[in-house]
């Protein structure tokens, strides 16, 4: 196993799992613009520049499989995740291809019914690691209609005490805007602190940098360079606890269906792709 650990961004080899997010309470959008660093040193990547139809790299990667627990990755979810190359796979244009496709096979759900979809969900837990630094991903989202596109972080702790950073999630019912939400214990779900930007044309347009600063008591979100949300230490209430000096590990997923964005139509059209450009680590330099 090889590691690097440098200004608080660790790089590690080894396995996965983690905790899905939900529609949460958003924050006024008037929130002070801060210094974002003059510089910043590349500290990983991945550009998804493998042939047409491989897998995204496994020294970077993890694939979630299932419809989780008794309540489908804590949010109802209808897709069943598998690790076919049919839902997660390279396009040899150097984008990963996250696919969402009808499911014809008895695969379990959790309301004990086949899964009506498929999709991927990967993870970079025990392999790539942030604790302080810039994390950005270059995405397309899907246009369908009941579809959960995300980008996402967790802590190895048990959800919610762990945490969760939602950096990208994206539903059709308000094309135009990206959501960006933290969670923790005793204000996560529809209680975690969230922001949204409304970008004037659909996000499934084209592509679109999202990216998160970590920095000590300190998170940031912005879409295509501009900040649209900001939370610190000190704007928990009172009595709860900031659990976000810690690594963090990065998710891509395509969910269906779920308590957010509700179960597609009949009409709905499949399959639904998230494009990825590339996902890159930063750390911040003075």
């Amino acid at each position: 196993m090889s590691r690097l650990d440098a200004a608080g961004l660790t790089l590690a080899l080894l396995s996965t799992t983690g905790c899905a997010a939900t529609a949460a309470s958003t924050v006024s959008s008037k929130q002070p613009q801060v210094h974002l660093a003059s510089a910043w040193s590349l500290m990983w990547g991945d550009e998804f520049s493998g042939a047409n139809g491989s897998r995204p790299n496994p020294k970077y990667w993890n694939t979630d499989i299932g419809n989780a627990d008794v309540d489908g990755w804590g949010n109802k979810e209808l897709q069943f995740y598998t690790d076919k190359l049919s839902n997660a796979r390279l396009d040899g244009h150097g984008h990963l291809q996250i696919v969402a496709l009808r499911n014809q096979q008895r695969l379990p759900c959790w309301n004990h019914l086949p899964c009506p979809y498929t999709s991927a969900r990967l993870t970079t837990l025990g392999k790539v690691e942030l604790t302080y630094g810039k994390v950005e991903a270059r995405i397309k989202v899907p246009a369908g209609q009941g579809l959960l596109p995300a980008f996402w972080s967790l802590g190895k702790k048990e959800w919610p005490n762990g945490g969760e950073l939602d950096i990208m999630e994206a539903v059709v019912e308000t094309p135009n805007t990206v959501y960006g939400t933290l969670h923790g214990p005793g204000y996560s779900g529809e209680q975690g602190l969230g922001a949204s930007k409304d970008l004037g044309a659909p996000l499934s347009g084209g592509y679109h940098t999202y990216t998160l600063i970590k920095r000590p008591n300190e998170i940031i979100w912005l879409v295509d360079g501009q900040q649209f949300h900001r939370v610190t230490a000190k704007d928990l209430r009172s009595g709860k606890t900031w659990v976000f000096e810690q690594p963090y590990y990065l998710l891509l997923n395509l969910a269906v269906g779920g308590n957010w964005p509700g179960a597609p139509l009949p009409t709905a059209t499949f399959p639904q792709v998230m494009n990825v450009d590339y996902v890159r680590i930063w750390k911040e330099t003075k």
